[in-house]
């Protein structure tokens, strides 16, 4: 079975030049895929329709949705998103959302599915940060255990920066156990409180990184079995990575990402991956390492 993957043409999105996030790395990472066999020239993939409001909004707050939507958003909110509020921008956010809510599907019935964009993780209930507007994993969470599709919820962020709006959206609810394993001194400077959360110094390079990993999943999964794992594959734990602050080599990003493949579906449980973070003035570069992903959850397909 070829891997499902899910991408779409919106999910670039204009930004003014010499704009910081690296928007183009969704149409590279396409092409990166091609050139792996992974997807065909044309076509290939799965393509989400928009989210629509009540989704979004049950994870957050319905003024907040509305204003994206409407583009209406306030001066402040669009200064800590760091992206601006355009129709371009509010029609990303809300394929993104679908793209990991329809990976989400297709994991449980194939085993495991990857969205070609998503980990916007730093989106809580009251509104959006860090380059992110809407929670796509959250949004896709929720959506498949009010359907009663699933029961219990893992997400397991590995993006070197917490999965603060994720902790924040599922505080106190059991069903969903949120995992971040991150950069102690990295963004945001403060912290929410994940059901596990894992701060790393700086500079900790490939093997300290991938025992205290192992550990951790060894602790996590004897304690909590999910019926869907969300995988947030950032891949700016890289060494060269402009805003990471850890030193994973490449080998090392590929170990990670084998490890959690092999774990997750070593136990039969379905699994998501999502994009995550990543930046590097070189997007074709910081393309070809989120690819790292998909070979290996291809592996398993």
């Amino acid at each position: 079975m070829r891997l499902p993957i899910v991408w779409h043409g919106d999910y670039i999105a204009p930004l003014k030049p010499g704009h910081r996030f690296p928007i183009s790395k969704y149409g590279y990472l396409r092409e990166a895929l091609v050139r792996r066999g992974l997807l065909p020239p044309e076509g290939g993939h799965v393509t989400p329709a928009e989210a629509g409001f009540a989704q979004i909004a049950a994870v957050h707050a319905p003024d907040y949705v509305d204003r994206v939507f409407s583009r209406t958003l306030r001066p402040e909110e669009a200064r800590m998103i760091g992206l601006p509020g355009t129709e371009a921008v509010a029609r990303r956010a809300r394929l993104s959302a679908a793209g990991t809510t329809l990976a989400a599907r297709l994991a449980l019935e194939h085993g495991i599915a990857c969205n070609a964009a998503g980990g916007s993780h730093h989106a809580g209930p009251q509104g959006g940060a860090g380059y992110c507007v809407f929670n796509d994993v959250a949004v896709a969470a929720r959506a498949l255990l009010n359907e009663g599709q699933v029961g219990r919820v893992l997400v397991l962020d590995l993006d070197v920066h917490q999965g603060d709006g994720t902790a924040r959206i599922f505080e106190g609810d059991a069903a969903v156990f949120t995992f971040s394993m991150h950069g102690e001194k990295n963004y945001p400077v403060r912290k929410a409180r994940s059901s596990r959360d894992v701060g790393l110094p700086d500079g900790m390079g490939d093997a300290d990184y991938l025992a205290r990993l192992d550990a951790e999943m060894d602790t996590i999964l004897q304690g909590f079995r999910p019926d869907i794992v969300f995988y947030n594959a950032g891949v700016d734990p890289y060494e060269g990575d402009r805003l990471g602050r850890l030193a994973l080599s490449i080998d090392g990003l590929r170990a990670r990402d084998r490890a959690v493949v092999a774990r997750i579906r070593g136990l039969g449980i379905p699994l998501v991956g999502v994009l995550g973070g990543g930046y590097d003035d070189d997007t074709i570069a910081l393309a070809e390492r989120h690819a790292i992903l998909f070979e290996e959850a291809a592996r398993v397909a």
